[in-house]
């Protein structure tokens, strides 16, 4: 299987706090990973660096094989169109209809007609349960429909890769569980890889082909959810013991 994502010695520190310290992670085409750790541990910074929205200090980002890290900010928005991202709070614009905030980045770009928009729209509202909100403004939403409009926006341009940051944070159980029902749903309806980033210990074990534990800068421990409950890592065991 080929990797999708390959993250080799990445270092990034803000004001003197050395958030990455040398971490290593390879992403397989396809799969779902989910990045287990505590907050501050540099989860949705990772994030922010898979997709160019910030840049290491040192290190390389392979995405599809190719090191994004030295990318001009128009070689970069090529890279973007191939990953899509679902922001912790969904990010959406207020003052637009839901409708308005999924075509954003179609009428960005694409060249597709506004008939066109309008039918991806309605396609990928489908396809995340939402049909019939188009025209809805985010603040008649509950915080579980926001996130699925965003994360309709985030598949809008058919990305290889979906990134969600903390996609179950503030969420009720039942909501938790259409989350992630929809994160599994769509890996095997667009075959994409999935980078999702959580504290959540019970989705990441309930969805996850592979978990990868972020402590000090670097990833401790990988697995699958049945190694990771089981590991004998000290950082493992004292992360489960804190969070389940």
């Amino acid at each position: 299987m080929a990797s999708a994502i390959g993250l080799h010695k990445l270092y990034k520190a803000f004001d003197g706090n050395q958030v990455l310290q040398g971490l290593d992670l390879t992403i397989e085409a396809g799969e779902i990973l989910t990045i287990l750790g505590g907050s501050g541990t540099g989860k949705s910074v990772l994030l922010k660096l898979i997709i160019g929205l910030l840049k290491p200090d040192a290190g390389q980002i392979l995405v599809e094989g190719e090191d994004i890290v030295p990318l001009q900010e128009e070689e970069l928005l090529k890279v973007r169109r191939k990953v899509g991202m679902l922001f912790q709070g969904a990010a959406l614009f207020d003052s637009m209809s839901v409708m308005e905030n999924i075509a954003f980045p179609l009428r960005e770009h694409t060249r597709m007609t506004e008939a066109e928009i309008r039918g991806r729209v309605e396609e990928v509202l489908a396809l995340v349960g939402m049909a019939g909100v188009e025209e809805k403004l985010p603040s008649e939403l509950s915080g579980g429909m926001r996130k699925r409009v965003g994360l309709a926006r985030a598949i809008a341009l058919t990305p290889r890769i979906v990134l969600y940051d903390e996609p179950t944070t503030g969420l009720d159980p039942r909501n938790v569980d259409k989350i992630n029902e929809l994160i599994t749903d769509l890996r095997a309806k667009l075959h994409v890889t999935s980078v999702v980033v959580t504290h959540d210990i019970q989705s990441a074990l309930r969805i996850s082909d592979r978990v990868a534990l972020l402590s000090d800068g670097r990833i401790a421990d990988t697995g699958t959810p049945a190694e990771i409950a089981q590991a004998e890592h000290p950082v493992v065991q004292e992360f489960l013991a804190g969070h389940l």
